[in-house]
């Protein structure tokens, strides 16, 4: 079993792989869903991500049923003290914002649905413009202070408004953020390396980002010639079959061939040996893609391997 591992000065002690909890309720029910935190968990995971506005986006849905399965499995199973819990506050549509108004508001619904009295991990989930963030990160504040959110993260910034709100913190003796969350893989570096990683290695913050598997397609189904895949990512990540996925593909079939582990187990290896990376994060919908993925906490990439997938995810695609 992998080690824990502080995340970035918090004292929240994580697996190195968090379970992405977006699919629960979407593509695996909660029976399904249930079935896959089980086998997290008895693999040693313990953090989860979650948001209210999951699955809120599908017709019939109201957001927030992803964090009731977690909170019914957590209810069962008994084990609300073992697991680091992460969900965001911003995008729900009847949770819109990051507000004063709105955030303490949002946080009981999650607190409800979750069967719990704390937050570990509360995210803004998107950048708000509309609301000041001297107002967001008061509103945290107190949350943190009435003990009903341990610590709290930003997700989807840019480097300028991270660093803003980290100043803003610092000058008002707020809680800070200690994670970020950002879209980051072996197919998307430029939108995270130029400029956000900077802000986080300076503060002292973790990456916990998410796309780890860039929609699937690191997970090696999206071939030349491939069957088609029955997902609902799928055409986004087919769309990444050019001259330099091929050769990402190419470059992690061989490594995992040397390990032999699954090629998603590899793509999240590389993400979690980059700078500030502490716990990717990837979902699954059923055992068979857990399995895949739970390879990655014990793989230890050597440096010639992480050059040889680093500079395959460089070549210019045509």
């Amino acid at each position: 079993m992998p080690l824990m591992a502080k995340l970035a000065d918090t004292q929240l002690d994580v697996y190195p792989l968090c379970l992405g909890g977006n699919v629960f309720s979407w593509t695996a029910d909660e029976e399904a869903s249930f079935e896959i935190l089980d086998a997290y968990a008895a693999a040693g995971g313990n953090f989860i991500d979650t948001a209210d506005s999951y699955n809120g986006w599908l017709p019939g849905y109201e957001g927030g049923e992803s964090e009731t399965i977690i909170g019914n499995w957590m209810k069962s199973r008994g084990n609300r003290d073992q697991m680091v819990i992460a969900t965001k506050v911003g995008s729900l549509q009847t949770r819109k914002g990051l507000s004063a108004a709105n955030i303490p508001l949002a946080a009981e619904d999650s607190l409800r649905r979750l069967q719990t009295d704390r937050i570990d991990l509360y995210y803004s989930h998107q950048d708000d413009r509309e609301t000041p963030q001297a107002e967001t990160l008061g509103a945290y504040d107190a949350l943190v202070k009435a003990g009903k959110v341990r610590y709290i993260g930003a997700s989807n910034f840019d480097s300028t408004r991270l660093q803003e709100a980290l100043d803003i913190s610092e000058a008002n003796g707020f809680a800070k953020y200690r994670v970020l969350q950002n879209n980051y893989n072996l197919m998307n570096r430029s939108e995270y390396e130029d400029g956000v990683r900077q802000v986080v290695a300076k503060a002292g913050m973790a990456h916990a980002p998410y796309f780890g598997l860039a929609s699937g397609f690191l997970t090696g189904k999206y071939r030349p010639g491939a069957e088609r895949i029955d997902s609902p990512r799928a055409r986004g990540a087919a769309k990444m079959l050019d001259d330099r996925g091929i050769a990402v593909l190419a470059a992690m079939d061989s490594v995992a061939a040397a390990h032999g582990v699954p090629v998603s187990a590899v793509a999240l290896s590389w993400l979690l040996a980059q700078p500030t990376v502490q716990a990717p994060i990837a979902s699954a919908r059923n055992l068979e893609q857990l399995s895949e993925l739970l390879p990655m906490a014990t793989l230890t990439l050597t440096p010639a391997e992480l050059d040889a997938l680093t500079r395959a995810s460089e070549v210019r695609a045509s």
